[in-house]
């Protein structure tokens, strides 16, 4: 352990920050906080479940469709079971009043809100949907105009009236809307797009046409150069004061719908409370594994309060119908082990017994609902099969082994997969059939294409005095992870959108988190490595990083810490430090490519905030991955 004092650690950062070109006036990015600062505003301790339109009815809702959602939710035990928003997505607007910019509701649609004052209010509804015990979520857009609007194609239940009357999205209007929304109308929860601020520039046929005005794009979904990152961070922002001024109990639902586009990935945690990682899901295989793909790896990106939203379920038509049985309880599981929301997206009221027999599995509710919400991590990865670790609250693990392709694959679990001892039985038990099994350091299991295997697991700890922080990602936030240059993720599954088709150019990888901290893997997926010794368990970042770790109990941190072998620029400088509650508690020297880790670790008893910084001051782009190998929090 390379320790040293608090004035010599001090003296070091002086010296960093001049390098650096920083100047007493100028906030040091990476200089400790002693807080933590991933969102936990709102009320999504848990990730959020219930229903949404959106899937099963487009734009074509309405006040029976909607309580029939609501009605069969309570009468088939889903509410017993967690499930409690529903949510009213777009197609809900007819106007906006241009005397008061007020919005108006389609009460052709929506009767109950229909009233002697003559502008309509939803509050009798949202009402009758909370004496059902549960709670009831509305739509809107960041823009002027929403995605239905930039989008649809036929007879679509779209804003009526002026230009000016159709412009009922939030821009300019967020304080009014979100008291109208929150405090007058009495939602729970809502759901923002983002089609506002990326499809009206002057150059779109429908503003060339004077349907709609001109409003410059802030969102390039292909690009995050073209993005204005800071200007679509600040809107939500904006949002999200909002909400605590009109919901000063914090019992609010913030969605971000902005599908991983605009550095989305490394903020939306911070103002959000779930934040969408792709495009649309829909009805397809190949559509699910887009979104999964989109998602799975940003473990260290989703805690209580900010969880990753792949987006919602698609269980109940196309290849996720009473048909196809096995692919509905892989897009389930999934959905549970990586602390997805559990949004209900098909028509309920026609919805077959089998199906609603997997919504309300109870086993993968209680994984997806676990309170230590640790999304799951990538254990083993390959096209054909994929092995997902989540740490419970009570030690024990979830592991599912997903089968992606269309032949079957033997597959072998280990106990190193779970991070459990080679040398004591490990149990087994399935979580669709309640079956139980044992084995010892290894077991051969047969999976099926398109089927997802899902146990929970018991046996013995590999670190048996506590846990590494790969282990519990919902304790790790990366505050800032290094990304300078923002790159398109070139793992993501590339499907062909059912709403587009083949016209253009086809799907090119986005930018869906590339280069952000990984749990057991560089932030390019590749094996931990330092000077050839590698390591199973850490947390692979880029450098200048600063890492933020919740401790409760734990008395001591420790970890190898260097330049992982995949670094471009090896001649590049690291130098790593750790602060407890924002006080300098150990550093190393500056280190290299090629040198061995140096072990760091320190005593955190009595500390409620661990950062983990990596300093590289003359470091270019993203070229310097580094290792926190085996980085563990110790009883």
């Amino acid at each position: 352990m390379q320790m040293i004092s608090k004035g010599r650690i001090l003296i070091s950062l002086v010296m960093l920050a001049g390098s650096a070109g920083l100047s007493a006036q100028t906030p040091d990015p990476l200089g400790p906080t002693g807080r933590w600062s991933a969102n936990e505003a709102g009320s999504a301790a848990l990730p959020p479940m219930g229903w949404n339109s959106w899937n099963a009815f487009f734009t074509q809702i309405d006040e029976e469709k909607l309580l029939g959602a609501a009605n069969k939710i309570v009468e088939s035990g889903l509410s017993r079971k967690g499930y409690r928003y529903v949510n009213i997505d777009d197609g809900w607007a007819l106007k906006r009043r241009t005397t008061d910019s007020k919005l108006l509701i389609r009460d052709d649609k929506f009767p109950s809100t229909r009233n002697r004052s003559g502008t309509p209010s939803f509050r009798p509804l949202t009402d009758r949907i909370h004496a059902m015990g549960l709670k009831a979520g509305i739509y809107s857009d960041l823009g002027r105009n929403t995605c239905s609007q930039a989008y649809a194609t036929g007879g679509e239940q779209l804003p009526q009236g002026t230009v000016a009357e159709r412009e009922v999205g939030l821009y300019g209007h967020v304080d009014q809307d979100i008291r109208l929304f929150f405090a007058d109308w009495g939602f729970d929860a809502i759901k923002i797009d983002g089609c506002g601020i990326r499809a009206f520039s002057p150059d779109e046929e429908i503003v060339r046409s004077g349907r709609f005005r001109a409003l410059k794009p802030l969102i390039d979904q292909a690009s995050v150069t073209r993005s204005d990152v800071p200007a679509v961070r600040e809107l939500f922002a904006d949002i999200n004061r909002a909400l605590g001024r009109y919901s000063p109990d914090s019992d609010y639902m913030l969605s971000l719908c902005i599908w991983g586009s605009a550095n989305v990935r490394a903020w939306g945690k911070d103002v959000g409370n779930i934040s969408r990682t792709s495009d649309d899901i829909s009805a397809n295989w190949s559509r699910m594994l887009t979104n999964y793909d989109s998602a799975v790896r940003r473990a260290f990106y989703a805690h209580p309060g900010s969880w990753n939203d792949p987006d919602m379920l698609f269980i109940g038509t196309g290849d996720f119908d009473e048909n196809h049985i096995i692919e509905a309880r892989s897009h389930f599981a999934l959905w549970s082990m990586m602390n997805a929301p559990l949004l209900i997206g098909t028509d309920l009221r026609k919805t077959p017994q089998a199906l609603i027999d997997i919504f309300g599995n109870a086993e993968l509710i209680a994984v997806n609902q676990d309170p230590a919400g640790n999304q799951a991590v990538v254990a083993f990865d390959s096209d054909a099969l994929q092995i997902l670790v989540k740490t419970l609250a009570n030690g024990e693990k979830a592991v599912a082994l997903f089968n992606r392709g269309m032949a079957p694959v033997d597959a072998v679990l280990t106990s190193d997969h779970l991070k459990f001892s080679g040398t004591r039985e490990v149990t087994l038990r399935d979580l669709w059939t309640g079956e139980v099994s044992r084995f010892l350091k290894e077991a051969k299991l047969h999976v099926e294409p398109r089927q997802t295997l899902v146990f929970r697991a018991s046996g013995t700890r590999q670190l048996a005095s506590g846990l590494y922080l790969s282990e519990q990602p919902g304790r790790v936030n990366p505050a800032d992870d290094g990304t300078v240059n923002p790159l398109p993720d070139p793992t993501i599954y590339r499907s062909v959108p059912g709403w587009r088709g083949t016209r253009g150019m086809g799907e090119r990888p986005i930018y869906a988190g590339w280069g952000g901290a990984m749990p057991d893997a560089t932030p390019y997926n590749q094996p931990l490595v330092v000077a050839g010794k590698p390591y199973p368990a850490g947390v692979g970042v880029l450098a200048n990083s600063r890492i933020e770790v919740r401790n409760e109990g734990f008395a001591r941190f420790s970890a190898d810490v260097g330049v992982d072998d995949s670094a471009e620029d090896g001649g590049q400088p690291v130098q790593f430090f750790l602060y407890g509650d924002g006080k300098p508690l150990a550093n190393t020297p500056p280190l290299r490519r090629g040198e061995p880790a140096r072990p760091l670790s320190a005593d955190i008893r009595g500390i409620s905030i661990v950062e983990m910084v990596a300093r590289a001051p003359d470091a270019k782009g993203n070229a310097v991955p580094v290792t926190w190998g085996g980085a563990a929090l110790l009883r």
